[in-house]
């Protein structure tokens, strides 16, 4: 495969971070930074992802200037930051403005393609309509500072389907408000590829995440996805056939690579990122 027809790949936050997974207290990864982004970049990704508490230790050690540098050295093209929470509360303002502002800090520094958000666990809700005041005004503010707002739908939260979001969207319609679409949560809300075609316009998709899972659930939706999710290809979901629709819409990259499970985070960061890139590449038809 020659390096023009190669897709550009982006390891997102957790197929990059060694042995630590969401909701453990602080998430930051145990691999120096400077290791892991070699490790990244000596593996053929086009870019990488971040998730809050690895920017904060980013800020406090080289800063986001120094991040900066490594990031040209090492000649990555796209950048993701991530994960912004309780961003519609705004009795809990005190918590998420600070987060929100260290996230613009480092998007803006880092020239990421956009900061990633998502809402509370829970049940799914039907009624979205509290949430387009404030997706607009986080939009506009990452708008000034040169990025953009993904929502991250996710089959155990507010926000539970790509229909749904497809809809909240075109409720904010503010076109630097869009939508992360990551394989896991499109299958595990039940939604077919037929309708995430039917409700995705490509102007609303910022990012895609691929991965892979086994037909059955294992433990909670939450925990199947943290600690079970599989390689491209080594499921029961059809990557290839995802793939496809995503393109038939008008989505043609970069794709970012999410691998999140208990064999993923004890392997060597090389070893992950070796695996989860080359079973990635083998997905994409011919």
């Amino acid at each position: 495969m020659t390096y023009s027809s190669t897709p550009e790949l982006i390891a997102t936050c957790w197929t990059s971070a060694g042995d630590v997974a969401p909701l453990t207290n602080p998430e930051t990864s145990p691999v120096p930074l400077g290791e892991r982004l070699e490790a990244i970049a000596s593996t053929g990704w086009a870019g990488f992802g971040l998730a809050y508490d690895d920017l904060v230790a980013a800020r406090d050690t080289i800063g986001f200037s120094g991040l900066r540098k490594l990031i040209d050295q090492a000649g990555f093209r796209h950048v993701e930051v991530e994960l912004l929470s309780n961003w519609w509360d705004e009795s809990r303002s005190h918590e998420w403005k600070p987060q929100f502002e260290l996230l613009l800090d480092a998007a803006e520094t880092l020239d990421a393609r956009f900061i990633k958000v998502g809402t509370a666990f829970g049940e799914p809700l039907d009624d979205l309509d509290f949430l387009v005041g404030p997706l607009r005004r986080l939009s506009k503010e990452a708008s000034g500072r040169g990025t953009r707002i993904a929502l991250e739908p996710m089959p155990f939260s507010m926000v539970g389907s790509m229909p749904a979001a497809a809809e909240l969207m075109r409720s904010v319609d503010r076109p630097e408000c869009g939508l992360v679409v990551d394989y896991w949560h499109v299958f595990r809300a039940g939604t077919s590829l037929d309708e995430l075609s039917r409700s995705l316009t490509p102007e609303q998709i910022f990012g895609v995440e691929l991965n892979d899972a086994d037909a059955e659930i294992k433990g909670t939706l939450f925990e199947d996805t943290r600690d079970n999710r599989r390689l491209c290809g080594e499921g029961d979901q059809d990557v290839t056939g995802f793939i496809t629709t995503l393109q038939a819409i008008g989505f043609n990259g970069p794709w970012g690579v999410e691998i999140l499970s208990e064999q993923h985070r004890s392997l060597p960061v090389r070893e992950a990122l070796e695996s989860a890139r080359s079973t990635a590449l083998q997905c994409f038809p011919a």
